[in-house]
């Protein structure tokens, strides 16, 4: 497989004096973080930028916790959905508010795959398929807090060996990085002992009216994408890539993300909406690559998303019931969140028309996505 170059913001790091980002200042009471858990420490830890832009992150699972945008003096929009507290994301039922997720983020159908001619059995626990590395996968675990200051946070998570049945000692390390232009950084790093597939990704739930319980079928979104992957009944891919012109997955031109969920079509019914893996358009291999663009007429904001990945999967919140309740006490509603995750493809391991994730032993897995936030009113 091809490895991704890092973003030079990682490099730039490395010779900065490291401390402790923010933990008094932001959107959230830290102290409601402070625990253990399985006898490690967890804690929540604040980057801010010269424009106040506010983004805290818990070493629970390695998630984003929140994004508060400023929109005018002493007022924020968090577009990032989540909980007040680690208490409240431990109860979730769920689990995907904000963290890495992986070893292999998507599905892989059945749970099994093929890797040097043994078969690897994993948890089914997404209908008859596995999701998102398990039932304990990177996102259940805590993260070793490796060093940060209010613009970097650095983490580190060793998965040993056949943990949720992958093969090999992985040793990821994710750097967080928040610059003065208004992007937020993600990047991966990752090193084994032993083949194994390698898919990592962020699943933060995005709503940039602020408001769980405010529809996200008014954003405007923009995917760069001239095909998709279609499912089958189960999500998992066909092993196809086919052209979104003429279908309700066409986002080339912005369009509000509810135009056409009301249309009769068997992708958006297998879905139950969207939930789809987007072929980005790339301009060229181990560079970023312009993969989507969403906007909320309510409050202005706008979030640009750039990878170096070759997918994007969009899901438009279509399992909200509501009976989740958010950061400042509103029902989380259906279609209330949109989740928007630079990834490699579904079901990889599986389809030998897809780009391999198999990370051998010697090699380095680099990827990286940019999320940057403006105010367009």
């Amino acid at each position: 497989m091809k490895y991704i170059l890092v973003a030079a913001s990682f490099l730039f790091f490395l010779g900065c004096k490291s401390g402790e980002p923010s933990q008094q200042t932001g959107l959230i009471d830290k102290s409601r973080f402070d625990t253990l858990i399985d006898g490690k420490n967890v804690a929540l830890f604040t980057m801010i930028n010269t424009n106040n832009l506010q983004v805290s992150v818990t070493n629970y699972g390695a998630r984003v916790v929140s994004i508060g945008v400023p929109v005018g003096e002493n007022k924020f929009v968090d577009v990032a959905l989540g909980f007040r507290s680690i208490k409240d994301y431990l109860n979730s039922p769920d689990v995907y508010f904000g963290p890495c997720v992986g070893r292999v983020g998507n599905r892989i159908a059945k749970g099994k795959f093929f890797l040097d001619g043994k078969e690897y059995t994993l948890a089914v626990n997404n209908g008859p398929n596995h999701l998102h590395g398990g039932l304990k996968g990177l996102h259940k675990v805590v993260w070793d807090f490796v060093s940060g200051n209010d613009s970097t946070i650095v983490l580190r998570y060793l998965s040993p060996d056949m943990e949720e049945g992958y093969p090999g000692n992985l040793e990821i390390t994710l750097t967080y990085s928040l610059s003065t232009d208004n992007t937020l950084s993600m990047e991966y790093e990752a090193v084994t002992d032993k083949p194994t597939p390698v898919n990592l990704t962020n699943h933060s739930y995005f709503n940039l009216s602020g408001k769980g319980s405010t529809t996200i079928n008014n954003h405007i979104l923009t995917i760069n994408a001239d095909d998709y992957t279609p499912v089958d009944s189960t999500l998992i891919p066909l092993g196809t890539i086919e052209p979104v012109e003429g279908t309700p997955f066409d986002f080339r031109k912005p369009k509000a993300i509810g135009t056409d969920l009301a249309l009769e079509n068997e992708q958006l019914r297998f879905g139950a909406g969207y939930d789809h893996n987007f072929a980005l358009n790339k301009t060229a291999q181990e560079t970023f690559t312009f993969a989507a663009r969403v906007y909320s007429p309510e409050s202005g904001v706008q979030m640009e998303i750039y990878t170096t990945g070759p997918g994007l999967q969009f899901y438009g919140g279509n399992f909200f019931t509501g009976e989740i309740t958010g950061k400042d006490g509103e029902k989380v509603g259906y279609r209330c969140g949109i989740a928007l995750e630079p990834q490699h493809f579904p079901d990889a391991p599986n389809q030998s028309s897809f780009e391999s994730i198999i990370l051998l032993p010697g090699q380095k897995y680099l990827s990286a996505s940019k999320y940057t936030f403006s105010v367009n009113n």
